[in-house]
């Protein structure tokens, strides 16, 4: 069976020798013997695999490290390894990989130059993507949304620029940000790590990235494709970074591990080619403003300025569509400078009557709670006076959990009665009064 996943982007183009890794050879053998010493490799196809490079680029490597006499053969074939010719470090070679290690901690795969991974990220670009309405509704139909916040929402997600989603809390703005993320559907390509002026920093993040199915092939088959990409490279989902209050500015800095000498790519270098969820601004302890603020250069230019340890500043891209989402009125939190900075405000309102009967309806179809007219009608006419009939999109799936709950204390099938619509009711609101302390 010969597998294969199927993405629109040009891949990131295989080194056929070391020349073409755009390393220096420092680098790229300091790396070969770090890896060699912590992972106690000693066969060419295994140092490919961990070094993300093909078999016959890492055999050139390895070459050279022998002639350096940094590397010696074994004289052993492994009989397991298609028997393959053993390799281990020399003496010298070890008291290199403890200089290099004590330089830096990083070892494993090549990074990608910044400069050849700026080209890569403009062959994924997220600006590049062209969402039709269709899409758009499939990603977001267990959603009930009104057609109008759709004609705001596609020519924003396609146009990759920056979206701030406001409005009363409870009403989906949340779940919006996430359908976005589902239309986007396609997959793009993943430093595993960056070089720039000798620093590494890595990119790949498995809790930020999800990683797609690698090519497989059939060994019966006469020809293998493998991936036909740089291995140094993880294709993946577009990346989703999601933060809410806990947000701070330093997490949109490098972070740098003083114990290992390796850093860590900021949050928005982890969401290239993706999407940045902003959720609760104005919950952070930062104000909204000097987030904004923070943001001004890259939502403009499609940069971003980032700083190594010593000070020395470089340009990274920025290519990420940034979703702000906030409970607060806009003027309440930005100036004119800052609003005018964000390029789609779209309000996102809580549901008609109609609609929150639709949502009851379907979430109670969903819970297998059945629906009775009389508790509908006590509901609508009884209780929803009592807060001015503002409806919000979570309280359908509120009440109805809250019944369930009852249901299932007091060991009675699902059911919904008036007196059931009370009890769950009470849970939604806290009545307001002052507690004696």
């Amino acid at each position: 069976m010969n597998v294969q996943v199927q993405t629109g982007v040009q891949p990131p183009p295989t080194p056929r020798s070391l020349a073409e890794t755009g390393l220096t050879m420092v680098m790229l053998r300091d790396i070969l013997l770090k890896t060699m010493f912590r992972m106690n490799l000693d066969t060419v196809s295994a140092i490919s695999r961990v070094i993300a490079l093909p078999v016959p680029v890492a055999q050139e490597l390895v070459d050279i490290a022998r002639s350096q006499r940094l590397l010696e053969a074994t004289g052993t074939l492994h009989a397991t390894s298609g028997n393959e010719m053993g390799y281990q470090l020399t003496d010298a070679g070890k008291a290199r990989a403890l200089d290099a290690l004590a330089q830096s901690e990083y070892f494993g795969a090549m990074p990608v130059p910044l400069e050849s991974y700026k080209e890569q990220v403009k062959r994924q670009s997220v600006r590049d993507i062209r969402l039709t309405r269709q899409q758009l509704i499939g990603a977001m139909g267990h959603l009930i949304l009104p057609d109008q916040l759709l004609d705001h929402l596609g020519p924003a997600v396609t146009s990759g620029r920056s979206i701030l989603m406001y409005g009363p809390p409870g009403n989906g703005k949340s779940s919006i940000s996430n359908g976005i993320r589902d239309a986007l559907g396609d997959r793009i390509y993943i430093p595993r790590a960056i070089e720039y002026q000798g620093q590494v920093i890595t990119v790949y993040d498995p809790i930020v990235h999800s990683k797609a199915e690698a090519a497989i092939d059939d060994p019966t088959s006469l020809r293998r494709t493998g991936n036909r990409f740089d291995n140094r490279y993880v294709l993946c989902e577009r990346p989703t970074v999601i933060t809410g209050g806990e947000l701070n500015l330093s997490m949109l800095d490098l972070t740098y591990n003083p114990t290992a000498r390796t850093y860590q790519a900021s949050l928005q270098l982890k969401a290239t080619g993706g999407i940045f969820i902003i959720d609760d601004l104005g919950r952070q302890a930062e104000p909204p403003q000097a987030i904004v603020n923070r943001w001004i250069v890259p939502l403009e230019m499609g940069y971003d300025i980032l700083a190594l340890q010593s000070g020395e500043k470089f340009v990274v891209p920025f290519d990420t569509l940034v979703i702000f989402s906030t409970n607060f009125h806009p003027n309440e939190i930005f100036d004119g400078a800052a609003l005018r900075r964000i390029f789609f405000k779209i309000k996102v309102d809580g549901p008609t009557q109609e609609m929150f009967l639709k949502i009851f309806a379907m979430v109670a179809r969903k819970k297998k709670m059945p629906l009775n007219e009389d508790a509908l009608v006590h509901l609508i006419r009884t209780k929803y006076p009592t807060i001015n009939n503002v409806y919000a999109n979570y309280q359908p799936t509120f009440l109805i959990d809250q019944m369930i709950a009852i249901c299932e204390f007091e060991g009675i099938p699902y059911q919904m009665t008036p007196e059931l619509i009370d009890r769950a009711w009470a849970n939604m609101f806290v009545r307001d009064e002052k507690i004696a302390k």
